[in-house]
């Protein structure tokens, strides 16, 4: 029997909307046109600063040469359509991809402390990608690195699975349970390659393990975008489902939605998400964690709102993070994770000052 999605007219009870229903298609072409201006602002930034003006011309010239008929050649070029455009567009494809699922995860664990570290994906790519680095596994050639994240990810959620899905049930708390099992081994495992093997590679292998952008080249973003858009398409073809959810499993269930089944392939399509996103960027935490909460501050709590505009905010703030990684500390970058982390560390204290004052009510 497959589920039917609640009515488009229930509302969860996570968060009072602090703006209408009307103002969501202001919001989306809002943000939609603050993410387009913040790329193309990004893609000028960096070591050799390149004007707004001309960045917009190169790109133009480049994509609709029958709207811009003329722009700057010369080195400035090839920084902004093979060096810095697939770097900024990676980045809003991650942003977007964290937030979503972090949006997801949220609503089927009820926890709002729900990121995918929980479910183990992030440190099972870590694993992947750092044995590749440390031991020298290749069997893919230079495709090596991501694959290997990516199977990574998809044997640590497995594992999560299983432990997890004891009688055929997938209830929010042995999952996380499974998912803080599973990354504290996968890390454990991951953390002892890194400090026996030789300096070099460990450098490069913590660099990966906390995230970043460098070097992305135009082979690299066709797949996590593909599905990253695919993957928060559906999630969003979801919401009325993760609606259900965010009520409990008795209100879920009384609904007419079939939990368990409904909960796992919202689960399994976080992991392949979350696989594709990090086996191309590494670790980056706490994205998926603050983006879905600052979008419910001002929207409220219906999904059927909170992932698109989620998607869109995480995009924007992971293009001006990963400008903060190349500006702050130039010539050398400082790898993404940091970043986030400082910034969502205080916000991780914030909300747990929230629960606790909610307790106390």
């Amino acid at each position: 029997m497959t589920s039917k999605a609640p009515s488009a007219g229930r509302r969860p009870t996570a968060g009072t909307p602090a703006v209408g229903r009307a103002a969501l298609p202001v919001l989306v072409g809002g943000l939609s046109v603050a993410l387009v201006l913040s790329m193309i602002a990004a893609v000028g930034l960096g070591p050799v600063a390149i004007p707004f003006g001309d960045v917009a011309e190169v790109i133009g010239h480049r994509y609709l040469p029958g709207l811009v008929e003329t722009a700057p050649t010369g080195p400035r070029t090839v920084i902004v359509l093979d060096i810095r455009l697939p770097r900024v567009l990676l980045g809003a494809a991650v942003g977007a991809g964290l937030a979503a699922v972090g949006t997801v995860l949220q609503a089927v664990l009820r926890n709002p402390l729900a990121d995918p570290y929980l479910i183990g994906a992030s440190s099972g790519a870590s694993f992947g990608a750092v044995l590749v680095l440390i031991v020298g596994i290749a069997p893919f050639g230079t495709f090596s690195l991501p694959v290997a994240a990516f199977l990574g990810a998809m044997a640590a959620f497995a594992l999560v699975m299983l432990l997890a899905g004891g009688r055929g049930l997938l209830a929010p708390t042995r999952l996380i349970l499974a998912g803080v099992a599973v990354a504290a081994f996968t890390e454990a495992v991951t953390h002892y390659l890194v400090l026996t093997s030789p300096d070099k590679e460990v450098r490069s292998a913590m660099f990966w393990m906390l995230g970043g952008l460098g070097g992305t080249q135009w082979r690299d973003i066709a797949m996590p975008i593909i599905v990253v858009v695919a993957g928060s398409l559906w999630f969003w073809s979801q919401s009325g489902r993760l609606n259900a959810l965010v009520l409990g499993e008795e209100g879920a269930t009384s609904l007419g939605l079939e939990v368990d089944r409904v909960r796992r392939r919202l689960v399994v399509g976080c992991a392949l998400v979350i696989g594709a996103v990090v086996a191309v960027s590494g670790g980056i935490g706490f994205v998926a964690l603050m983006v879905p909460h600052a979008v419910r501050l001002v929207i409220g709590g219906d999904n059927r709102r909170v992932l698109p505009l989620a998607a869109l905010t995480g995009a924007i703030l992971l293009v001006w993070v990963d400008v903060g990684a190349r500006m702050l500390n130039r010539p050398d970058e400082i790898p993404i994770g940091v970043i986030t982390a400082v910034l969502g560390a205080p916000f991780f204290l914030v909300l747990l000052r929230r629960a606790d004052r909610r307790r106390l009510r």
